[in-house]
């Protein structure tokens, strides 16, 4: 029983990483039908901005408390990864509005290579420490005859991806921007007509999304200890499924399919050996993401939520 909670635990942590990557997808997706698959590697560039601003910050202060790293990391990241997926959204997806569907796709995965490639020559081929940001002793927690571990950088990930999504759906039902984006996602010529600006809308969109990722970016990187030019290629691929099993372009979609993306793929990593005969690891863990996308795409191609942001207008 103890090793299911702890799993149970590793995988909301998991799973709140996912639905705050898959937030950007599904916004995007629900305004410009439109896959973004470069949105992951705006995660890697907020991690490795974030990065840069910590040692920047150490170089002054070597010991600079971990609360003054994080918020100059984060400080760094979120702009940057706004300006960069702004600029991404204004110089090769609003070009491509009418072209194909079959365009913007390549673009995107055009793109994810391109920033792959230029983090690779700006930051090196291998992988940076992160600093510890958190006290590193986890708290514990008695279960039966064991213990469930958390540490307050997992804490901190459950906690931010909360109050973020809290803000996201405040934001998106409450407020004057969030109209325009709900109205633009349902016709944004009719929008246009009643004096929503859409590229505006759209630029806002891309924004928000970058903003996440980029918070994202910084709290893998401190959870996992080091960030890299490819480290945001296979969560950003997952929150695409999260996406997709949650209802693409449903942001209360993308945030349960992130949270049941992440249970299953935590509690497969830890039975998967029970489950095979020991023939498979822990390191297999990412087939279940797969699986479960295949599942979802066979049997329920709309997702567990199954309708886009429009449809809440």
């Amino acid at each position: 029983m103890d090793i299911f909670l702890q799993q149970i635990v590793n995988g909301v942590v998991l799973g709140s990483v996912y639905a705050l990557i898959a937030l950007g997808y599904t916004m995007v997706y629900g305004i410009l039908q439109l896959i973004n698959f470069a949105h992951g590697d705006v995660l890697m560039v907020g991690a490795l901005t974030g990065l840069m601003a910590i040692k920047a910050v150490q170089s002054f202060m070597p010991d600079a408390p971990g609360w003054l790293l994080l918020i100059s990391a984060l400080a760094a990241a979120i702009p940057t990864c706004v300006a960069l997926n702004v600029t991404i959204e204004r110089m090769a997806y609003r070009p491509l509005r009418n072209a194909p569907r079959l365009a913007p796709l390549i673009t995107a995965i055009g793109l994810s290579i391109v920033i792959q490639t230029v983090g690779m020559i700006i930051f090196g081929r291998d992988p940076q420490q992160v600093p510890r940001l958190m006290p590193a002793e986890p708290f514990m927690f008695p279960v039966g005859e064991g213990e469930v571990l958390i540490t307050a950088t997992q804490v901190l990930i459950i906690a931010m991806a909360v109050a973020l999504m809290a803000c996201l759906v405040i934001l998106v039902e409450k407020t004057k921007l969030g109209r325009a984006m709900r109205a633009t996602a349902e016709n944004p010529k009719v929008a246009g007509l009643m004096g929503v600006d859409s590229n505006r809308v759209i630029v806002a969109t891309f924004a928000i999304g970058a903003a996440l990722a980029a918070v994202a970016g910084v709290l893998v990187a401190s959870n996992y200890g080091q960030a890299h030019y490819s480290m945001g290629f296979m969560p950003g691929l997952k929150a695409f499924i999260a996406a997709v099993l949650g209802g693409i372009g449903n942001i209360y979609g993308a945030m349960v399919g992130g949270l049941v993306l992440g249970l299953v793929e935590s509690l497969g990593a830890g039975y998967i050996g029970d489950l095979t005969g020991e023939v498979l690891g822990s390191n297999y863990q990412d087939i279940f993401a797969f699986v479960v996308l295949i599942i979802v795409l066979v049997f329920k191609p709309s997702g567990i939520m199954g309708e886009r942001v429009a449809d809440r207008a």
